[in-house]
């Protein structure tokens, strides 16, 4: 499988957990998460994929300029309509494309260090940060909405995967 297709795989599920949420399921903090609701970790997880989208028309990506679009995290249907127009931006990119990334470590300044990636490189690290916060979003929906049904693998990385249908072939 492509990194698209990852992607797309990934989102695909996404997509389908926010599709059986209700409303309040979905902006309901969880004290497992902190008090933080599952809405707020979908929306940090589609900012970055936006910021991706807008890191390829500018050729710069910045992670810390995120907008914390309150509609997204608090309005499951404003989600959906915002997976949608990612899953769109993920299908129609090229190959790949250099871009710089941009990033601040410091906690009284922002004094931004460029550094060379691609939009792949970028795609990645999106898949990744996706299935680190796919993980913590199965710990919620437990707790919020335990009516939920989940793919196994969902918050799983693809590696994780690999290494158990590894492990179970071995063991017969």
């Amino acid at each position: 499988m492509n990194i698209s297709g990852a992607c797309s795989r990934i989102l695909e599920q996404l997509t389908f957990l926010v599709e059986q949420l209700t409303p309040e399921e979905y902006s309901r903090p969880a004290s497992v998460l902190g008090n933080y609701a599952i809405g707020q970790h979908v929306r940090h997880t589609l900012e970055f994929f936006l910021c991706l989208e807008q890191g390829m028309e500018k050729g710069c990506v910045n992670y810390d300029k995120r907008l914390h679009d309150k509609l997204i995290e608090s309005d499951k249907f404003i989600a959906l309509n915002t997976l949608q127009r990612i899953v769109s931006f993920v299908k129609k990119q090229p190959a790949d494309k250099p871009l710089t990334l941009e990033v601040a470590y410091g906690l009284e300044t922002e004094d931004f260090v460029q550094v060379p990636s691609t939009y792949l490189r970028e795609l990645v690290y999106n898949i990744e940060h996706a299935v680190h916060h796919m993980a913590l979003i199965k710990i919620g929906v437990r707790e919020v909405a335990p009516h939920v049904s989940l793919p196994v693998d969902f918050g799983v990385a693809s590696s994780t995967i690999r290494y158990h249908q590894r492990s179970t072939l071995a063991a017969t």
